[in-house]
């Protein structure tokens, strides 16, 4: 009898991450995710169950541009896990071929809130940086595991293909989007709005994780009454609150989105995560 191969464990610190491996991967991989896809990214609680994943863990996938450094550092060093430590073939920063935007041109520190020095890393949206995700996860498996090489290539191919296919499907919807300004609550948005050709006229957050005052959110109304920016987007695992009175004051509509898969149970990888953002954004136009 031949042996069964072992699948390898592959451990993503967000879940769409984890499911553009699962895309290429296919049987020769096992795909858990540190955080849920209804969770602020920022924020995850280090529990020591994380440890345990972690340290059984062959490759791990995360964000990088400092969205997980509250939390990810700790448990990785906490894992004992020599495979998945920086530098190392198990350690994969996914952000490595993304042509990174708002990049901070001037020096930073804590006043400016939570900006992140090395570039926006909400990055995991748009068609063209999903593509550049799932090749730089096939090629790291292929060093892994050298054997699959060929799968994780056909994989890859096949994915590439239903992208392709399914850009075609959005591109009505994205035209519908383009020269369309809109407010957003946490600057989260730009990739999603560089990809559709929307304009970002505002935040209801004056730095980025830092909260409003009544003269800056009197600010921003005036702006989008003056720039009849209609719709104000935010994650849906914000409280709601002061961006409801902002949209209303404005006269804009308030869109609360999905993120990540598993935000809501019908998300259950990334096609369905994009198709559920533009769906909603179609509707609200």
């Amino acid at each position: 009898m031949i042996a069964l191969l072992a699948a390898l464990h592959v451990v993503s610190s967000i879940p769409t991450l984890g499911s553009l491996a699962k895309e290429v991967g296919g049987d020769r991989v096992e795909v858990e995710s540190l955080a849920k896809g209804y969770q602020d990214p920022h924020f995850v609680e280090p529990k020591p169950s994380l440890m345990l994943v972690l340290n059984r863990a062959d490759l791990l996938l995360h964000v990088g541009l400092e969205l997980e450094i509250g939390w990810l550092p700790p448990l990785v060093l906490g894992s004992r896990n020599p495979k998945i430590q920086p530098g190392e073939l198990g350690n994969l920063d996914c952000s490595r071929s993304i042509p990174v935007l708002d990049i901070p041109t001037t020096k930073i520190d804590r006043s400016m809130g939570d900006i992140h020095p090395q570039g926006n890393p909400h990055y995991w949206l748009p068609p063209e940086n999903a593509r550049i995700i799932a090749r730089e996860i096939a090629q790291r498996l292929q060093q892994l595991d050298p054997e699959g090489a060929a799968t994780y290539a056909k994989n890859l191919a096949g994915f590439n293909a239903r992208a392709d296919a399914k850009e075609k499907e959005w591109a009505p919807l994205r035209s519908r989007f383009k020269g369309l300004k809109i407010a957003t609550y946490h600057k989260s948005w730009t990739y999603v709005s560089h990809w559709l050709g929307m304009e970002e006229i505002g935040y209801v957050e004056p730095k980025p994780g830092i909260p409003p005052d009544p003269q800056h959110l009197a600010r921003l109304i005036s702006v989008m009454k003056q720039e009849n920016a209609k719709l104000l987007l935010m994650e849906d695992f914000y409280n709601k609150g002061v961006a409801s009175l902002v949209a209303e004051k404005a006269g804009a509509k308030l869109l609360d989105l999905p993120t990540d898969v598993g935000a809501r149970p019908e998300i259950k990888d990334w096609f369905t995560l994009v198709d559920a953002v533009l769906k909603q954004l179609s509707s609200a136009v």
